[in-house]
């Protein structure tokens, strides 16, 4: 095992300090053992770190090279970099004080010549990482596997037009499940980085569509095999890097679950990033889900409104980190996924140091909103006016139609006999300035 203080010899763990301290290196807001409606902070967060943007991207973009420069890569083999960088993601882990992490399997190892000798390469990668989790009691919220990098994957990997490609996808998909179970992670993310199309000329979408089922039925299939508990999750994104994604957003993925009969065993894993690019905001992927009894996990970002792509920047937007915890806690939470940064420095954020403010920033602006939620819910009249709306709903005709009881001719003599409605304020701004008003 590493020295404590191997590749961040600089930094201490971070505590919280409070809403007064200038210390960069401490929570002003992010007290884990805070309680908060019956939960500590850490309970309600269940942070996780991303080990590919943390510790495997080194901010290269489509007009340049990477920009950081990291000292885990010291050898000229990739695989003593890769014990190298598990070190010190699990320094960093311990040092900011979370309790997850979060990684493909690439991320963890990298691929060999033939897939024999990249399971092997997984395997001792995952043995390495099971010692530094039961060393420092850093748990796996996650696993998952890249399909989208390796050219074999351009044209996707489940729906691959091509046999031989979805068999390559299901051999890494087995492997990656193998290592998420002897990890202990506690979900399974399919996120499907280029199942989707180009362009509808060259695409049967119907029967792609139809092989990403029966791909995702095998993996659940195997998965339970093998002793996974936990829940499968799909991530919503509407496009990029293809133009048009089969798993577009969280209204079209439950309707594709619910015709493949797999809503019993995945949830979704809502990126606030990739819930903007489809045209929502992120509250609305979450409300969603959470509605449906679909909320699996979130990936906590953000991307630019002035930019187009999938930024992926750290949260810092404290309205809406409220508006997501108010549908946490209307929600019972988010529990066994949780809060995963997916999300990136910036590209001329170069040193070791701006890693961790990025991730603390994250935490204390959720940890604010949480605060702030909880305040709305129970010292403000904000569920009365919301809930007002609905009241004719509550009783009489009203409740009758909720429960399926009134034909479409009853209705029809009941808006005859009652005439033209009242008009009823939706109170839209008054709700706003009470949000706000919270927000201090």
């Amino acid at each position: 095992m590493p020295k404590s203080n191997q590749y961040f010899p600089t930094i201490k763990k971070i505590n919280y300090e409070g809403p007064e301290t200038d210390n960069p290196f401490a929570f002003t807001h992010y007290d884990e053992n805070r309680v908060v409606a019956g939960k500590t902070m850490k309970d309600h967060f269940r942070f996780a770190v991303a080990y590919w943007h943390s510790f495997c991207n080194e901010n290269s973009d489509p007009f340049g090279v990477g920009t950081r420069i990291f000292p885990w890569n010291k050898s000229k083999d990739p695989l003593e970099n890769a014990k190298f960088r598990l070190e010190a993601a699990f320094e960093f882990f311990t040092k900011l004080g979370v309790p997850y992490y979060c990684f493909h399997d690439r991320d963890l190892g990298p691929e060999g010549q033939t897939i024999g000798e990249s399971e092997k390469i997984l395997a001792k990668m995952v043995s390495l990482a099971k010692q530094h989790q039961e060393n420092t009691g850093v748990k796996l919220l996650w696993g998952t596997a890249n399909l989208f990098t390796h050219p074999r994957y351009m044209n996707g990997a489940a729906t691959n037009p091509d046999f031989e490609v979805v068999c390559h996808a299901a051999a890494q998909v087995k492997a990656a499940l193998d290592a998420t179970v002897e990890l202990g992670g506690e979900n399974y993310v399919f996120w499907g980085g280029r199942e989707g199309y180009m362009s509808l000329l060259n695409t049967d979408m119907k029967r792609e569509m139809d092989h990403l089922g029966t791909f995702l039925r095998a993996a659940r299939d195997y998965g339970r095999k093998i002793g996974f508990k936990g829940s499968f999750l799909i991530e919503p994104k509407p496009m990029e890097p293809t133009k048009h994604q089969y798993d577009f957003d969280a209204a079209t993925v439950i309707g594709f679950l619910r015709e493949h009969d797999l809503l019993d065993d995945f949830k979704l894993n809502i990126e606030a990033n990739h819930a903007t690019l489809a045209s929502h905001t992120f509250s609305h992927d979450v409300m969603l889900a959470a509605q449906n009894g679909l909320l699996g996990s979130i990936d906590a970002n953000r991307g630019d409104d002035q930019n187009g792509w999938d930024t992926d920047y750290f949260p810092t937007n404290l309205y809406d980190a409220v508006e997501i915890m108010m549908i946490l806690l209307e929600h019972g939470g988010i529990a066994p996924g949780g809060l995963n940064f997916d999300a990136k420095i910036r590209r001329n954020s170069t040193d070791l140091e701006d890693l961790f403010h990025a991730h603390i920033g994250g935490m204390d602006t959720f940890a604010r909103g949480l605060l702030i939620a909880n305040e709305i819910l129970t010292n403000s009249d904000y569920r009365e006016l919301r809930d007002g709306r609905y009241r004719s709903f509550d009783s009489d005709d009203g409740e009758k139609f909720a429960k399926g009881n009134l034909t479409l001719g009853e209705l029809r003599a009941l808006a005859i006999v009652n005439g033209e409605p009242e008009q009823r304020s939706g109170k839209q701004e008054l709700i706003e300035n009470l949000v706000n008003r919270f927000i201090r």
